[in-house]
């Protein structure tokens, strides 16, 4: 049944993350990507306190010919606010921009991002094909004779970057390897034995320049986000995490409409986020970022402005990914090593969270110089071959 809407405030609110959690994860064959919604919803709403009752809002994609309702229906709510943007795996955080809106404006109380996915285990099962489908139609239907594939346009950009700016094969591979270190901490990483630059550089290689190692892994997995107006705090049962600055941005879909294969949206999407937020990449703590490619977590820290254009590869050499480094990125392990179902920007959300109230495993907790928890973190998803980007800032103060 519906809820009775609740009185209009008079002024914007503070929105808070309140629950989060992971469904089950890993190699899963005898699981549907609905149950894995129901798993995490639930897991997130009993990590939360507060009662399914008060979910009025519903966040999701990649589910269905009618998501979010089918969604909805799975998991008996009646959303009285609904977003269903998908703009591939920029779409969390963009979802989470809008539904932070929508609470804050008063036209949602509680809302509910929830993402699952069988994509490992349909292609074993031959329900799918390995390669993502976007049709021929429209813009497409000029690169689809050239055989573009997913890969390619990612490794035609890292090609780009290494000729203008002298990236090389081993910086990229210090995102993958660094990866694997924050994993090994990760008790429900699927991947957690340490490789080295010369274990990615010698694997097999895929599309120039990225071998296997470069790229992210293939999972099963689902999580969800519990998002509420401030009033609702006081009934949690965890500290919120609250919901800071935003920004969103699209650039294209094909190659050759990118203007610049060394810069993407995410320059956009996070200045928005950090000037809304009021803060700078220097006050960030810990960052999360989509890492389907190397070369997307290498050229992300660059226009999210934690470095220079062009200085990434020097910037995280020496460890300053991992969860003891000057910048701990992906501490979970990212899509490179943890678990990539798909659209895996919710996941960072969730790590985000989890990093802010530390609650880590012990060798996966970040902690400030004062051994506290982290007070700032950023999130920041990318959508098709840099299509899209979604930025959230977070904090708990």
């Amino acid at each position: 049944m519906y809820r009775q809407p609740m009185p209009q405030p008079s002024g914007k609110r503070r929105v808070a993350v309140v629950g989060v959690a992971l469904s089950d994860c890993g190699r899963l064959d005898n699981i549907t990507a609905h149950a894995l919604h129901a798993q995490a919803a639930r897991r997130a709403l009993a990590d939360s306190g507060l009662d399914r009752s008060l979910v009025d809002g519903l966040a999701s994609a990649g589910l269905g010919a009618l998501a979010p309702a089918e969604v909805a229906d799975h998991l008996g709510l009646r959303p009285t606010w609904v977003d269903s943007t998908s703009v591939g795996g920029a779409t969390w955080e963009v979802m989470a921009a809008h539904a932070a809106d929508a609470i804050a404006a008063g036209h949602a109380e509680v809302v509910l991002l929830v993402y699952g996915s069988t994509a490992r285990a349909d292609i074993k099962a031959g329900r799918r094909t390995s390669s993502l489908s976007f049709g021929t139609g429209g813009p497409a239907q000029f690169e689809a004779p050239y055989g573009h594939t997913l890969i390619a346009k990612y490794a035609m950009a890292a090609r780009r970057h290494m000729h203008q700016y002298g990236t090389t094969l081993e910086e990229l591979a210090e995102v993958a390897v660094q990866a694997r270190a924050n994993a090994a901490h990760n008790p429900h990483a699927l991947y957690r034995s340490p490789i080295t630059v010369d274990d990615v550089l010698a694997a097999p290689l895929i599309a120039d320049p990225f071998t296997r190692l470069h790229c992210c892994i293939r999972s099963d997995g689902g999580c969800a986000v519990l998002l509420a107006a401030e009033e609702y705090v006081a009934d949690a049962a965890c500290a919120p995490v609250w919901v800071l600055g935003s920004g969103a941005a699209l650039s294209h879909t094909t190659m050759s409409e990118w203007e610049d294969f060394t810069v993407t949206p995410a320059a956009v999407s996070g200045r928005l986020a950090f000037e809304r937020a009021g803060l700078t990449p220097q006050d960030i703590d810990v960052a999360e970022i989509y890492d389907a490619f190397t070369y997307m977590t290498l050229v992300t820290l660059e226009d999210l402005g934690f470095c220079a254009k062009g200085e990434g590869g020097a910037f995280l050499s020496g460890g300053t990914l991992t969860t003891g480094g000057a910048l701990p990125v992906n501490t979970d392990g990212g899509g490179m090593s943890a678990c990539h179902p798909g659209m895996r920007g919710l996941f960072l959300l969730v790590e985000a969270v989890r990093q802010l109230r530390g609650e880590a495993e012990p060798g996966r907790q970040v902690h400030r110089a004062d051994g506290t928890p982290p007070r700032l973190a950023v999130a920041s998803g990318t959508g098709g071959w840099f299509c899209s980007s979604g930025t959230v800032i977070l904090g708990r103060d």
